[in-house]
This record gives C-alpha cells, structure tokens and sequence, in this order.
C-alpha cells in the first residue's frame, strides 16, 4: 500500500512538472520558428528575435519592465527591511496591528488594489505614466518584503543588537554589521519575491499607466487579440533573464560558502 502511494505521488509530482514546463518548452522551440504559425514547425529560425529587437515598442517595453522591477525591487526592500526593524522594537500589540494591516494589501484582490490606485492618482491629479507605475510596484511590493524578514528579525535574540554596542560598536555598526548579515536570508527572499511580483505585474500596471507607457505584460496582452509570433520571443527572453538571475542567486551563495569552509580548513 505505501509503495503504491510512493509510485502515486511521482507520477502525480512528474504529471505536474510537465504542467509546468510543457507549454513554457514549447514557447521557446516555436520562437525559433520560421514560420508564422503557432502549431506546425516550419524550420529553425531567429527572425521572430530579429523583429522584436527591431520593434521599438517591444524594446521600450522590456526597458520599462526591468528598470521598474529593479528600481520597485531595491526600493522596496529598504523600505521593507527597516519597517521589519522598526516594528520587531515596538509593542507587541502595536506590531500584530500594523502586521495584519501589512497582510490587507496581499490578500486582497489585485483589481482592487489597482482601482485603489488608480484612484488616488486621479484624486490627485497625478499624470499616470512610468512614475505612478513605480510608485505603485513600491507600494505592492513592499509587504511582501516585510513579511519575508519579520520571521528572520523574530528568531534572533533580542539583545543581539545592545550586545554589539555594549562591546563598543555604534548604532549603525550593530545594523550593518551584526544585525543585517542575521537575516540576509529574509531579505534576499523578500527582494527575489518583490522583483517577480513587479516583473509579471499585469493588472496594477494596466490601471496605473499612461502617456504610452507600457511593461511587458501590457504589451504581450495588446499583442494576444492577433497572432504574432514574436510573443514567443520577448516572453522566451524574459523566461533566460529570469532563469539567469536565479541562477547566480544561488550559485553565489555556494561558492561563498565554500570559500568560506577551505578558509577554515587552512587556518585550522
């Protein structure tokens, strides 16, 4: 009976890995495509690759995605970090108040956190465009980053910072220097988390843009009501950035390590 359920759950694990990766497989052999055709092969090509690096539109668009995932990621994470900080020194009622506001904005609906913003730009009178669209991301990545550290700050000891200042570090240096390598974790988990939540945002974006500013998933939407192959190219190119910054995330960190254990093995 177990070996059943064992031989049960890989087939269940494979069935939805291929799920998964399937479709995303076939994106990118279609993207080499010569053909305009979106189910019969006609033979390998770069000319879909060749348009989208010639069409102006797609290239702004790419821009506008990465700088704003960045900016929106670096931002964020700051912002996130220190009121991670901030609220693991405050009371514990004042904290599970201000956590559970910080969880309203994630486990709302995204079209109504958009219509939210949306709103208040047009409240304001603020000219929607690649600004408010930041503003936006900030806003919405943020939590996630909060809740990414908190559980980091909240297993350390609490006295971890007075006992650095006590041995004589500064305010700043018990930070930088004691505190923040503690919970690196959290905040690169967090910073990944806001960066693929900026990165693939659709529905915040199509509500606070304008003036011709347009992310990647706006324009793949524009592009879905007619055929164009060059879908597959931009998106194969987001799915090789994307599988390229995973992978120095997590090698680095090996390496480091290593380094670090071969170091220790020359000064034992």
């Amino acid at each position: 009976m177990k070996k059943e359920k064992r031989i049960f759950g890989k087939v269940l694990m494979v069935l939805s890995l291929l799920f998964f990766y399937v479709p995303i497989l076939y994106m990118i052999v279609f993207s080499f495509n010569s053909g305009r055709s979106l189910t019969n092969f006609e033979g390998f090509s770069l000319r879909w690759y060749e348009h989208m690096l010639q069409n102006r539109d797609m290239m702004e668009s790419l821009y506008t995605t990465i700088t704003i995932a960045l900016l929106a990621t670096v931002v964020s994470t700051l912002l996130g970090t220190i009121s991670a900080i901030g609220l693991s020194k405050s009371r514990k009622f004042l904290q599970k108040i201000i956590l559970q506001l910080n969880d309203f904005p994630i486990m709302n609906p995204e079209i109504v956190t958009a219509i939210g913003f949306m709103l208040l730009f047009i409240t304001f009178h603020v000219e929607k465009g690649y600004m408010t669209m930041l503003l936006a991301h900030i806003a919405f990545c943020t939590p996630y980053v909060i809740l990414s550290v908190m559980p980091k700050i909240r297993s350390l000891d609490p006295n971890l910072a007075d006992a650095a200042m006590d041995l004589g570090a500064t305010p700043w240096q018990a930070l930088i220097k004691v505190l923040v390598p503690q919970i690196m974790p959290g905040i690169v988990s967090g910073a990944l988390i806001a960066f693929t939540m900026s990165f693939d945002d659709f529905i915040i974006s199509y509500f606070v843009t304008g003036g011709g500013v347009k992310n990647l998933s706006i324009m793949v939407y524009t592009m879905s009501k007619r055929i164009n192959p060059s879908i597959n190219a931009i998106s194969t190119l987001v799915v090789v950035l994307i599988t390229v910054v995973l992978v120095i995330i997590n090698v680095v960190p090996m390496i480091k390590e290593r380094r670090e254990k071969k170091h220790e093995k020359i000064i034992g």
